[in-house]
């Protein structure tokens, strides 16, 4: 077997292989994938409750609904799930089934983006947290929140 380098230890090099499930159990698996209070998320949240002064949790009214805001400092956190929002994408989306998969990550990266820049524009930190640095790193992620309450 060949020496696998890449951060998650994942073969990116391997080809797309057929489905294993059908297209019904497939939708019904995908179906079961909530955007807000996944596990990461509620593991973070019960984190960062301890460390961080007020926040609030995917507040309506703000562009892209962040997963936590500090308001009194502008802070909005997002916590990207490595799948969906496409980490290490260019490296991996040759994997994917169909165009339908490529298209939807593709569109979320240029909606990160765009929210992003939108938020920042407008005088918010905007800070990005990937699903494997909460799992590997938490007290870093919660470092990194807190920096930015310090730099103000």
């Amino acid at each position: 077997m060949a020496k696998i380098k890449n951060y998650l230890g994942r073969n990116l090099k391997s080809k797309s292989k057929r489905d294993k499930l059908t297209k019904s159990a497939r939708s019904l698996l995908m179906s079961k994938i909530h955007s807000k209070q996944t596990s990461f998320e509620r593991y973070f949240f019960e984190i960062i409750k301890k460390e961080l002064p007020r926040f609030e949790t995917h507040p309506k009214g703000i562009l892209g609904r962040p997963d936590i805001i500090i308001r009194k400092h502008k802070i909005c956190v997002f916590l990207d799930s490595n799948f969906w929002h496409g980490w290490q994408y260019p490296r991996w989306k040759h994997k994917l089934k169909n165009d339908f998969w490529r298209n939807k990550i593709e569109k979320n990266r240029k909606r990160d983006k765009r929210i992003t820049v939108t938020l920042r524009r407008k005088g918010y930190i905007v800070i990005r947290l990937w699903e494997h640095q909460i799992k590997n790193d938490p007290s870093k992620c919660v470092e990194k929140i807190k920096n930015n309450l310090a730099n103000e």
